[in-house]
């Protein structure tokens, strides 16, 4: 053996196969022992004896190299477990297991599944483990890096040198280990690598870390998230796997948990606890079935809003440790509210501790920037091509649904994921084999992801965020399909807010903006989003929105409200339209809560709270959302008094409810609209009750019918239509 030649390897952090030459080797019936200890002014092994009964060796290690390389030749024939014993250079003596005496801790089962693409656990193996192996404790580190020359994991432990505890690489399948004793949970990490094609290092974070530092800083932290929290949800989980959402009322509050409300001090955070503390009982008495988080997985940059993912196994260090996430996700569960998460495996950030260039090459990402990369975004796209990366993506959305109780996943920015022209102008991008602009790679991953979730967790939801025309977005796999569950109706919530924009007096010329939905209704599952991004960059609030003086933009967005839960499919509202928030959403400060301390803001929230209780009681709301049993006009005509009339039929046809919206200002007396049979019916809701700071103009809370034919219908109603309003009707 050169022995020269492997100490200025590992010197300079160049040694591919530190256990070649690290640790204990039988020489002639012998074993040397050699270790790397340069803050070691002497050494020693301390062998132990597995009884007990014989007292410990001491054998004195002689330093072969001046930078603290160290060997000793034993009269052992057998493996034996040791310690290394040191005294320091400053006079303080230590103790330790040594690192390199221990065997690779992942097997060859292992390495074959991740490199199929098909270990779905593959998080409970890579990253940073605690774990006791041969009787000692400490952490086990395991990385994908097929490119690296070599990979070394750096923290305070070892003084961030890279030498001191470079990783083995496992065969062929470009996966490097190590087990350091003496580690525990809490020690700060990176890795250092070192690619085979140049001599720059990378120092880069644990890709499977299940905590990071608070930001700025950047590195991984040991974590153990097993047994951290007792979870208490097993009624609603039970309840949940057993419920076909397509036919129950789904009602979700979307939250920036950032920004929905900042502590009095500093204008700081809420914690886990105080989310759990505050948001839940509000979200309940609001009658939400479900919150909605954009991405709380870690990010480095509060202004992408979590949508820069970098630590996709970490709730992000913001708001507290992950068994407080837990925390707030089993309280949801015991009050009956589920929980949403954004997911983006559209694509990451660049930042150098991250997974770009990660191991000196485009490991995660294409290296053809028209195939690899949004410019729009400043972001890098993965490469859904390779196993590992799909095998990385699919395991990390069954993580959260496995260790966190995850309901539903919304999947971000699905457009730019199943395009290769997406965003992109001719000569920017490279058709596929069949020289078409369909990501099948991409589309391949979407399917596998999507039957993969609904194997191991039915009940649990996957949300597209699509925002083209791409057909069987919530077909199944088998079907020709993508496989999700529902798709947010982009179309519909474009056309609108464009129409409630209007200035009254010109929406008889745009009525179709209001009708042309119900032409693509039930080609999708849709979910109905007045989401965080219609909020922002200019786009005004909701409330700012709406035309006219304060009590018009008031009547305007009741009567919207109504509509919304009117229009088939599921709902989704962001944060702060439930009070009328005047300003913009602005994710580095709090909604405005003061608002509620006026009367129209307090009795709009009460306006939302009341219609999500008719939403939930009312089979005929989401019993048959996505098909045209559910719904049937009356009157879509009226376009000169900008006047609508629906049914809404639950899944027994005989129960519906009646919608009447006047979205003008001029109060109609004697509006006559056809209905189903005769009777009483009950005004259900009014938008414009003072209950709501309304007008207070309606039917005295009902009304019988008339046998007079309207609307091709043998009974019909003679309303009155309150200015800028929403009507519910019931028969009795």
């Amino acid at each position: 053996m050169d022995t020269s030649k492997h100490i200025r390897r590992i010197l300079k952090a160049e040694h591919g196969k530190p256990f070649e030459f690290l640790g204990p080797h039988a020489d002639k019936r012998k074993i040397l022992v050699r270790a790397f200890l340069p803050e070691a002014k002497v050494a020693f092994i301390v062998r132990e004896h597995m009884s007990g009964a014989q007292p410990e060796e001491v054998l004195s290690m002689q330093e072969i190299h001046k930078e603290g390389f160290f060997e000793v030749e034993t009269d052992f024939v057998k493996p034996f477990i040791y310690r290394i014993r040191i005294q320091t250079h400053v006079g303080d003596e230590r103790e330790f297991y040594d690192p390199y005496s221990f065997q690779p801790v992942l097997t060859d089962f292992d390495l074959h599944l991740i490199g199929e693409g098909t270990h779905y656990k593959n998080y409970e193996k890579l990253g940073s483990h605690v774990r006791t192996i041969d009787g000692v404790k400490g952490v086990h580190f395991a990385v994908w890096a097929p490119n690296a020359r070599n990979v070394g994991v750096v923290g305070d432990f070892n003084s961030w040198d890279g030498r001191r505890h470079l990783m083995r690489l496992l065969g062929s399948s470009g996966t490097w280990e190590i087990f350091i004793p003496g580690l525990a949970e809490g020690t700060v990490y990176k890795y250092e690598i070192k690619s085979k094609y140049h001599e720059h290092r990378e120092l880069k974070a644990d890709p499977f870390s299940f905590s990071f530092e608070v930001r700025p800083n950047s590195a991984a932290i040991v974590y153990d998230i097993e047994n951290r929290h007792e979870w208490k949800d097993s009624e609603w989980l039970s309840f949940r796997s057993g419920e076909n959402w397509f036919q129950a009322p789904l009602s979700i509050y979307e939250v920036h948990p950032g920004s929905w409300m900042r502590t009095g001090e500093g204008d700081g955070f809420l914690t886990y606890g105080e989310l759990a503390e505050k948001l839940i009982p509000y979200v309940k008495d609001l009658g939400f079935t479900h919150i909605e988080f954009l991405p709380m997985t870690e990010h480095p940059f509060d202004a992408s809003w979590g949508y820069q993912t970098l630590g996709y196994y970490a709730p992000t260090s913001r708001f507290g440790k992950p068994e407080d996430f837990m925390h707030f996700i089993d309280k949801c569960h015991q009050e009956g509210i589920g929980v949403i998460m954004d997911w983006v495996p559209a694509h990451f950030p660049k930042d150098a501790h991250g997974l770009g260039f990660f191991d000196g090459t485009c490991l995660y990402e294409h290296e053809d920037p028209r195939k690899g990369e949004h410019k729009e975004w400043g972001t890098l796209i993965f490469n859904y091509g390779r196993n590992e990366v799909r095998n990385y993506l699919i395991s990390n959305a069954l993580f959260w649904l496995d260790k966190y109780h995850i309901d539903g996943l919304r999947v971000d920015a699905v457009a730019s994921m199943i395009y290769l022209d997406y965003s992109r102008e001719e000569g920017q991008w490279i058709p596929n084999k069949y020289g078409g602009n369909e990501n099948i790679e991409a589309i391949d991953f979407i399917k596998k992801f999507n039957e993969v979730v609904h194997l191991y967790h039915p009940g649990v939801l996957t949300i597209a965020e699509e925002s083209t025309a791409w057909t069987g977005v919530t077909k199944p796999t088998y079907l020709g399909g993508l496989g999700f569950d529902m798709k947010w109706n982009m179309g519909w919530m474009h056309d609108t807010l464009e129409y409630f924009s209007n200035d009254p007096v010109y929406r008889k010329y745009h009525p179709n903006d209001l009708t042309f939905s119900m032409l693509y209704a039930f080609t999708e599952n849709f979910v109905l989003p007045f989401s965080h991004d219609e909020v922002v960059y200019g786009k005004r609030s909701m409330l700012n929105k709406m035309p006219g003086d304060m009590w018009q933009k008031f009547a305007n967005l009741r009567a919207l409200f109504g509509y919304f839960y009117g229009h088939p499919g599921k709902k989704l509202l962001f944060m702060g339209a439930e009070f009328g928030q005047w300003d913009e959403w602005n994710f580095d400060k709090s909604l405005d809560w003061h608002l509620l301390q006026y009367e129209p803001h307090v009795k709009l929230k009460q306006y939302l709270s009341d219609l999500n209780k008719m939403y939930r009681t009312e089979g005929a709301l989401s019993e048959v959302d996505y098909d045209w049993h559910g719904f049937e006009w009356i009157d879509f005509h009226d376009a000169d008094n900008s006047i609508l009339s629906f049914i809404r039929r639950a899944a027994n046809s005989d129960d519906f409810l009646v919608f009447v919206l006047n979205l003008t200002p001029v109060p109609r007396q004697g509006y006559r609209i056809g209905i189903p049979r005769g009777g009483f019916y009950r005004e259900l809701l009014n938008s414009d009750s003072d209950l709501y700071w309304g007008s207070n103009i309606g039917n005295a809370g009902g009304l019988l019918a008339d046998e007079i034919e309207t609307h091709g219908r043998k009974y019909s109603l003679n309303l009155v239509l309150p200015p800028l309003s929403c009507l519910v009707l019931k028969p009795c």
